[in-house]
């Protein structure tokens, strides 16, 4: 039977699920990192030298599903990382005193 707790319990899994993902390790290798990939002059090894950061300025192309997945994962890796250890010692007491 689905309840309050069983939907809490999926949330909080998920929320976990996000904030563990490695950004080196696995969100870089599947495309999916919030750091862009350089440009290299190939004779010199040098980053090509950019006069301005295109995707700073309003008025360019909409941020689709992917851009806005990353930046959630993002968002949660960052905001909720001391939260999250908050909740995951109480949801562990909880289910240690009362075996839930």
């Amino acid at each position: 039977m689905l309840s309050l707790g069983t939907i809490l319990y999926v949330g909080l899994l998920l929320i976990n699920a996000m904030a563990v993902l490695s950004e080196d390790r696995f969100l870089a290798r599947i495309g999916w990192s919030t750091q862009q990939p350089q440009p290299t002059n190939s004779s010199f090894g040098q980053p090509y030298a950019q006069p301005y950061d295109q995707a700073a300025y309003p008025g360019g192309q909409d941020v689709g599903l992917k851009g806005r997945l990353i930046n959630l994962i993002s968002a949660v890796r960052t905001l909720m990382r001391i939260p999250l250890i908050g909740l995951n010692l109480v949801i562990i007491g909880y289910e240690l005193v009362l075996g839930g």
